[in-house]
C-alpha cells in the first residue's frame, strides 16, 4: 500500500483530498496545514509521496519540498497547486518535486499520479513537462566544467536515454525485452551512481550529456 501525506492550507481541500486517495486504497498518514508542519511530520510519518500545495501562507511549498527531499530521498513529493505558472512549476521541479498537477485534475487523474509517483515517474499536468525539459536543455547550454561523469553500464546507459526521452519504466521495459524490476534496478542504480534524487533529475543530466538525441 502506497502511503501518503497531503499538505494544503485549505481544511476542507486538504480533508476531500485525503479522503479521496483513502477511498481509492492509500495509506493517508498524515495532513499538514503549513509548510513547516509538512516538513516536520514528513519526518515522523515517512510517507512514499507527498502531495504538496504550493500557496502556504508565510513559508512556499517549495522551501517544504526542498527541505523534505533533502532530509527524506525516498520520499517523492508531487505538487498539486491552483497555480500553473510556469515559474512556480520550474521552482518546484528545482526544489526536488518529482512532478506537478493543477488542481483542476479529475480524481481519477490524482489517483493515477500519485502511484506513477511512488513508482518513480515524473508525472506532469499536460504541457508542463516539455517546458520542464526545455528549460534544462536552455540550462545544458552552459559550458560543463569539473570532474569527469561516473561510468555507466551500456545498459544504465540505455535506460538512461529512455528516461531522458519521457519512457515510463513499463515502457521502457517492453522497449529493451527486461522486466520492469531490471528496468527499475538500473534506475536505482544510475541515481546512486550520478548522486541524484529522481527520474527528473536524471533526464536533465541525459539532456545536459546529449543522451536525449541519440
Amino acid at each position: 500500500m502506497i502511503s501518503v501525506m497531503v499538505v494544503d492550507d485549505h481544511p476542507i481541500w486538504r480533508d476531500g483530498v485525503a479522503r479521496d486517495l483513502a477511498e481509492n486504497g492509500f495509506d493517508v498518514r498524515a495532513t499538514a496545514p503549513d509548510a513547516a508542519a509538512a516538513v516536520r511530520i514528513a519526518a515522523t510519518v515517512r510517507p512514499d509521496v507527498v502531495l504538496m500545495d504550493l500557496n502556504l501562507g508565510s513559508t512556499s511549498g517549495v522551501q517544504a519540498t526542498r527541505e523534505i527531499t533533502a532530509a527524506l530521498p525516498d520520499t517523492r513529493v508531487l505538487v498539486l497547486s491552483a497555480s500553473g505558472e510556469h515559474s512556480d512549476v520550474l521552482e518546484a521541479v528545482k526544489a526536488g518535486a518529482s512532478g506537478y498537477l493543477v488542481k483542476s485534475a479529475s480524481a481519477r487523474e490524482l489517483v493515477d499520479a500519485v502511484h506513477r509517483t511512488a513508482q518513480g515517474d515524473p508525472v506532469f499536468t499536460a504541457g508542463l513537462a516539455g517546458l520542464v525539459l526545455g528549460e534544462y536543455r536552455r540550462m545544458a547550454d552552459a559550458p560543463a566544467g569539473g570532474a569527469p561523469p561516473p561510468r555507466l553500464t551500456e545498459r544504465e546507459t540505455d535506460v538512461l536515454r529512455l528516461v531522458a526521452k519521457g519512457l515510463t519504466s513499463r515502457q521502457i521495459a517492453e522497449r529493451l525485452v527486461l522486466s520492469h524490476r531490471t528496468v527499475e534496478n538500473h534506475v536505482q542504480s544510475t541515481l546512486r551512481k550520478l548522486q541524484l534524487h529522481n527520474r527528473v533529475e536524471l533526464a536533465r543530466y541525459a539532456i545536459e550529456h546529449g543522451l536525449d538525441k541519440e
